[in-house]
This record gives C-alpha cells, structure tokens and sequence, in this order.
C-alpha cells in the first residue's frame, strides 16, 4: 500500500545527466509498484511548455531578467496548480526536472538577481510547496558543457559562458550545504552508471520503505 507520495526533484547543469537519473527514480518507484508522475520545468503543461519555448529561443536573446524570472514562475504555477498538487493529493509520486532550486540558481547566482526577490515570488507562488528530495548532480562546468555539447544544438541557456554556469553551480552547493535534509548531492563526474548507483542509494536512505 502507497505511503506519503514523494515530491522528487533533480537540479544540474547542463550535461549533469539529469534525464538518465530520471529514469532511475521512475524505475524505483514503478518497482515498489507506486504511481508516478514524470515532469519538467519550465514545462509540465501546455501553457508552460509554450513558456518554455519562449525561454529557451534565441529569438528572445533580448529578454528582460525580471521578464524572465517571471515567465519561469507563471510556468511554475501552471505546473503546481495543474499537475504537481492534483498529483501529490491522488497519491502519485512526483518526480521533476529542475524546480525552484534552478531559479536561484540560474537567474539568481547566473544571472545576479538578489535572492530575496526570487523568495517573494516562490513564497507567493508556492504557498509552502517545496520538493520533498532534491538530488542535486554536482558535475565540473567543464565536463557538462562538454556532455551537453555532443547532445544537441545549444539553447538560450546553454549558450552562455562557463562563468555563468560557474556561478549557478555555487548557489546549487550553498543551497545543498544549507539544507542538507533536503538536497543530496550526488557526483555525476563519474560513469553514468555509477551515478544511477548513487541515486538508488540515496533513495534507498531516505524513503526506503517509507
């Protein structure tokens, strides 16, 4: 019988293998025979998926911070209003590609905007909502732009300099050394299957048989 249904997020960099290690928290759970629900940010709903679009766009290179950071936001409330809560309330795991965590660290650490003025909007938008278990894939910015590299023509985001993705992994560390109980770090520099192991292991510590 289903327990608690879990909110589930992993953050990264680009080429952090966040994709792959979706897989491994899907197959956990399916093998415990629990429902769950796969989603993305920004993303998870037609609105949010043409938000997404509009973010990730050359055609938008232009684009505001504040328009930005809203734009992620306005997706994210889609997203909790339409499949994270309804989800989360039926008793369906939800697991996640990058939530809050990315905003402060891409338009906070990445691009400069204060922290506090990402809290306002996450406290008015989220209500109290906060992911469960965050897995944060930890990999050299070197190595990610690398893997990312190889993956598919580079998007809004993955053309920026090393620098900003410098930053935005700074913030992901601090936020992981500030709330250890929440955010795992995991070292996806290693061989994707040795990642996978990783992840299970966490998973296997923190929700066992929950």
């Amino acid at each position: 019988m289903l327990g608690r249904a879990w909110f589930v997020t992993i953050e990264g960099i680009e080429g952090a293998g966040k994709s792959t290690c979706m897989a491994v928290l899907r197959r956990f759970f399916e093998a415990r025979g629990e429902p769950v629900v796969s989603t993305r940010e920004p993303g998870g709903t037609e609105l949010g998926e043409r938000i997404r679009e509009l973010l990730l766009s050359h055609s938008h290179e232009g684009m505001t911070l504040k328009s930005e950071t809203l734009l992620m936001f306005a997706a994210r409330a889609e997203h909790l209003a339409q499949v994270i809560e309804p989800a989360l309330a039926a008793g369906r795991h939800v697991l996640c590609d990058r939530f809050t965590d990315a905003t402060y660290a891409y338009q906070g650490g990445g691009r400069g905007l204060p922290a506090d003025q990402i809290q306002r909007l996450e406290e008015w938008v989220q209500e109290g909502r906060r992911p469960d278990l965050t897995l944060f894939l930890d990999v050299p910015v070197d190595t990610g732009l690398a893997r990312a590299a190889q993956r598919s023509a580079p998007d809004r985001f993955e053309r920026e300099q090393a620098e900003f993705f410098e930053r935005a992994r700074r913030v992901y560390l601090d936020r992981a050394r500030s709330e250890p109980g929440r955010i795992h770090v995991i070292d996806a520099s290693q061989p994707l299957e040795a990642v996978a192991g990783l992840v299970e292991q966490v998973l296997q510590q923190v929700i066992g048989n929950d």
